[in-house]
């Protein structure tokens, strides 16, 4: 992803912030109106974060009970995804695999956005040796290889799910920490800030009352455009063995186990978990990119 459409999004600031919420259902309407693949693209989401959150109500069968039909058995009015070499409801699984990676992915995404705006601002409105050092230190950690870090991590903690979390959520923070101190920056050079510095506001306020909020659009993208990705790496760990551990369904685990053994004798095992990776992959990178269009203030005018 490139910084920057990102940077554009947050400007044309003011010293106000974000919006009033007496305009939130109008600002919906009007989102659906000029982007109707976002709309789309949300609606998706929606239907798949309520699914996985109510999961115990939607899926027939437990997903990790053998035996619930015959070995694998292909798709078929009983069995909407046919069943795995285990005798397992493929649907099932699919569905408690998207409660896990969601959990994963939107875990990691807040953790990884808060840690970048943290660290960003910090070293963007501060400056000086802080803002040298804390650079540097970015510059080390990103020449660390993404898979070399996250199975680093994972090889000294352990494959547990809140550690999958706090790698991915560490990687992405310091990652996103240069897009954050890129507009802090920018923000700081603002009449509006300067004008609250000459009334004798403390930097802490300074940033909480002015900074933070003019940025808040910013943060908004990049948790919208970083979630499809962290999805990913987490059925890439998955994949490798160092992802989810069983018998907890995840989609990484259904490819790496049934779908790349079975692929052939049993297709659907393969197909199932990567439609679903790819279809939450692509609505949230379609949400975020129309999310980024609408709070651009140059497409908000045309």
């Amino acid at each position: 992803m490139t910084t920057a459409p990102v940077l554009e999004a947050t400007s044309g600031r003011s010293a106000t912030g974000a919006s009033g919420l007496g305009r939130v259902p109008s600002t919906i309407v009007r989102f659906g109106r000029r982007q109707p693949l976002g709309a789309f693209s949300a609606v998706v989401l929606i239907v798949l974060v309520l699914s996985a959150t109510l999961a115990d109500v939607v899926v027939p069968y437990d997903p990790i009970r053998n035996n619930v039909g015959p070995n694998l058995e292909g798709p078929d009015g009983t069995h909407l995804f046919g069943t795995d070499h285990f005798g397992r409801d493929v649907f099932s699984r699919i569905v408690y695999g998207a409660r896990t990676s969601l959990y994963v992915g939107m875990g990691a995404t807040l953790l990884g956005v808060l840690a970048a705006t943290l660290l960003g601002a910090v070293s963007g409105y501060l400056g000086g040796k802080l803002d040298y050092f804390l650079q540097r230190f970015v510059d080390v950690a990103q020449a660390i290889p993404p898979l070399i870090f996250l199975l680093g991590v994972l090889l000294v903690l352990g494959p547990r799910t809140e550690y999958i979390i706090l790698a991915l959520g560490l990687r992405t923070g310091l990652s996103l920490s240069r897009i954050v101190r890129g507009s802090v920056i920018d923000i700081k050079a603002e009449d509006f800030v300067e004008a609250a510095r000459s009334f004798g506001a403390s930097d802490a306020r300074i940033l909480a009352r002015h900074v933070l909020p003019n940025i808040f659009a910013l943060i908004i993208v990049l948790v919208s455009t970083t979630i499809g990705g962290l999805i990913v790496a987490e059925a890439a760990l998955s994949f490798l063995g160092f992802g989810v551990p069983p018998p907890t369904p995840s989609w990484g685990g259904m490819l790496s186990v049934d779908g790349r053994i079975y692929m052939l004798a049993a297709p659907w095992l393969l197909i199932a978990p990567a439609f679903a990776l790819t279809l939450v992959v692509f609505a949230t990178n379609m949400f975020g990119d129309a999310l980024r269009d609408e709070l651009d203030p140059r497409l908000r005018s045309a």
